[in-house]
């Protein structure tokens, strides 16, 4: 609606939300839109949900298509979207990063003071506030000032007053979005903050959980959990419920946390599709992350895990940073040791199983162990049973779940849960079994137990066992083992080319924009579970996914923030963004997992984006480039497939014209789309540092281009600024892009790099 919404001053100033000039204009946009509905809409014919009176000025309305289309032609109504579905996109990950050795001991000497006096926002499906990654320790009291926050505490079912306890500092829930689509379940989808689920305390343990935290699961001792800002505090905004989640939720808890005045916004959830009718730069959600970017808060949104396919992220603006997720150098070794000797590796968190037992082969019908009827409990009692992952689990009506109820009812010794040769290999994550139990995902594997199974199994002339003398142990898989080539891009990690409509045409914009931990983190969980039987009870989970990976990104920019009180997000996104690295722990370059399982191959920028983050030296980067708000509108403005109605639409803003390209953004990296001939691009430091530093430029130029730099040293002082021309020359016509890098090397040590993702299209520039 044409207005401008009412939480900030034009500068990103916070209004006092308290004033009485602040609740009589937000009354008065409630009323307006209220007036719109009544005049626009049919009585009866609608259901408002939400008033966005904050960073917003509209509304969430739940009505049939043909009133959605007479509220398109109304007076005031600039634009209109429809709701699209909102989904779910650490012991040992501070030390893989570095952190007790380099940032924490920027903080303050260790643990005790990373993220002091840092409100941390996560947008998610709640919070668990009894679990001890959240307790406060009075005799370890928050000595910081958060005058600046100003949240309040919802309570509701599982979640009473006290559940605000100084650690977690407010907490909020939103509903209105899910209810208006679906019946909610009232015995898991709580209306309140308390977390059913178990995602949202697992990605905010990983963000600011507290230090040292004992990770204990069915009686097997992990080691211990640390958030990476362990000091910093929790604004929680529940948004995504088990039945169902909503962008509009997600919006309006965006909404209400920038009014509250957190200082990083965390948003492990996302769209489950582009949007359908508008830019994916303008849609409500990125809007939404604009307008808290202007009120100076640093955005961080999961990249997507529909990797490997190309142009598969859902995090697609320049004001939020997309994050992708890797593995690290930790993984859970199991095994299965057959009665001839054979050792078989496996994967699966359970405890060590004597060689007892044998291997007893039910029909084809029953091969996936789902349900104890089909089994004679005279024959697996006390044995060692194969089940097999075949169609059932290809399909979803099989699960893990189910073989491990089988077991307990009817007495397994043990499970070994194969791959089916006529399937394929599949994927395998370690699970914390109740019962001893291990998979073995690879097919090659999986036919050496099964010709010795078939070797020690007597039948009858109607192919029926009689006996079974097979023998087999299960091994230790719940002892991490520390090698390997680490980091690697998850193959689920969403990839880029960004793109800007739903026809995926790539766009000047580099996304993912940092590559973190995502893979296998352990981190706090909810006992409910409730979309994850096999989790049901316990307190921690072993997860992986680029939920994961962004709170790591989320903590580190908190840590930036403490050490770098003045610094805007942008600088922020900057330092992490120009320290990272292209090279994994070996000194050789981060690889990528590929669509076949086990394939792998060099990463580009559209992999791992600038590179895995290396937080402790973005805690002094030397240069940075900033860019704001009205960058931000510029840049919007400059993109050939907006006009200049449609962004002024969708953020109440007019194009001055100020940007002559969008690659002109000043961002810690180059991307052009569709290069045509030759571009001069430009980009602008700033010397954070505290001494005058001089800075040789190179450029190691994309394939089919050459790079030409000016000028090719300078020497800045603290504080001053300097512009870089990169002019990019196609020296021939390629078929898809092609990647390169710009390296400032600075005489005090730093060293700054931009990667350059170009797709040259024609020598001429016509």
């Amino acid at each position: 609606m044409e207005g401008d919404p009412v939480a900030l001053y034009g500068d990103g100033r916070r209004l006092d939300v308290n004033s009485e000039v602040f609740k009589a204009h937000a009354k008065r946009l409630v009323d307006s839109h209220d007036q719109l509905l009544q005049s626009a809409l049919e009585t009866g014919s609608y259901s408002k949900l939400y008033s966005f009176k904050h960073i917003l000025n509209g509304f969430a309305v739940h009505t049939t298509p043909s009133q959605a289309e007479k509220l398109k032609e109304a007076p005031r109504v600039k634009l209109v979207e429809r709701d699209r579905g909102a989904k779910l996109m650490t012991t040992y990950t501070p030390q893989f990063l570095g952190l007790p050795q380099g940032a924490w001991t920027q903080e303050g000497g260790d643990d005790h003071n990373a993220g002091e006096g840092i409100v941390i926002g996560l947008v998610d499906t709640g919070i668990n506030p009894t679990h001890p990654s959240f307790a406060y320790d009075p005799l370890n009291p928050f000595t910081s000032n958060i005058s600046h926050f100003s949240g309040a505490c919802k309570t509701g079912p599982q979640f009473p007053a006290s559940s605000c306890n100084g650690k977690i500092v407010s907490a909020n829930f939103f509903s209105a979005g899910a209810q208006a689509v679906a019946t909610l379940n009232s015995t898991v989808d709580f209306l309140s903050p308390f977390d059913a689920v178990g995602h949202g305390s697992h990605v905010a343990s990983i963000a600011a959980g507290n230090a040292g935290v004992p990770v204990v699961v069915n009686g097997f001792y992990y080691g211990r959990a640390s958030g990476m800002a362990p000091r910093a505090r929790i604004a929680v905004y529940k948004a995504v419920y088990p039945t169902v989640g909503t962008l509009t939720d997600v919006v309006s808890a965006i909404d209400q946390a920038v009014l509250d005045g957190v200082d990083i916004l965390t948003l492990s959830v996302g769209p489950d599709e582009p949007p359908e009718d508008t830019a994916t730069f303008l849609s409500m959600f990125d809007i939404a992350m604009l307008f808290a970017r202007r009120a100076g808060i640093f955005v961080v949104q999961a990249a997507g895990n529909q990797g490997p396919a190309p142009s598969s992220v859902v995090s697609y603006s320049p004001w939020a940073v997309g994050v992708a997720s890797s593995s690290t150098d930790r993984t859970y070794p199991g095994s299965v040791l057959l009665g001839n000797g054979t050792k078989i590796e496996g994967v699966g968190l359970s405890g060590v199983l004597k060689a007892s037992g044998s291997f007893p082969r039910t029909p084809p019908y029953v091969e996936e162990c789902q349900y104890p009827e089909a089994l004679d409990p005279n024959v697996v009692q006390g044995s060692v049973v194969i089940c097999t992952f075949s169609e059932g689990f290809y399909n979803g009506t099989s699960t893990i779940t189910a073989i491990i109820n089988t077991a307990k009812v009817l007495g397994f010794m043990g499970f070994v849960l194969v791959a089916n040769p006529n399937y394929g290999d599949f994927i395998a994550e370690p699970i914390p079994f109740g019962v001893s139990g291990i998979m073995v995902p690879n097919v090659t594997n999986v036919r050496v137990i099964l010709q010795y199974y078939e070797q020690e199994t007597c039948k009858e002339e109607k192919g029926f066992a009689t006996r079974f003398a097979a023998k087999a142990a299960i091994g230790e898989g719940r002892v991490a083992s520390f090698m390997g080539q680490a980091p690697v891009v998850s193959r689920l990690s969403s990839r880029g080319p960004d793109f800007i409509n739903s026809s995926r045409t790539p766009c000047d914009v580099l996304k993912p924009d940092i590559l973190a931990p995502g893979h296998q983190i352990w981190a706090a969980w909810s006992p409910i579970s409730a979309l994850e039987p096999t989790l049901t009870g316990y307190n921690f989970a072993l997860l992986s996914g680029t939920s994961m990976a962004t709170p790591h990104v989320a903590g580190i920019a908190a840590l930036i923030k403490q050490y770098n009180p003045s610094w805007t997000p942008s600088m922020i996104t900057s330092a992490i963004s120009t320290t990272a690295t292209k090279y994994d722990g070996d000194g050789e370059f981060i690889m990528a997992e590929g669509s076949d399982i086990g394939s792998s191959y060099p990463s580009t920028p559209f992999d791992f984006g600038a590179g895995f983050v290396s937080p402790s030296r973005a805690m002094d980067p030397g240069l940075v480039l900033s860019s704001g708000y009205e960058d931000y509108i510029s840049f919007l403005c400059s993109l050939p497939e907006i006009n200049p109605a449609t962004t002024r639409n969708a953020t109440g803003e007019l194009c001055n014209n100020t940007l002559d390209h969008p690659a002109n953004l000043n961002l810690p990296s180059v991307t052009l789309s569709a290069l045509k001939g030759s571009q001069i691009i430009r980009r602008t430091f700033t010397n954070v540092g505290s001494k005058p530093e001089t800075y040789l430029c190179s450029a190691l130029s994309p394939n089919g281009t050459i790079v030409d730099l000016c000028p090719t040293w300078f020497r800045i002082a603290p504080q001053g600024s300097q512009e870089l021309h990169i002019q990019v020359k196609v020296t021939q016509a390629m078929d898809g892009f092609t990647f390169g890098e710009i390296v400032l090397t600075g005489s005090l040590n730093h060293i700054v790099r931009i990667p350059l993702s170009v797709f040259p299209v024609s020598t001429s520039n016509t």
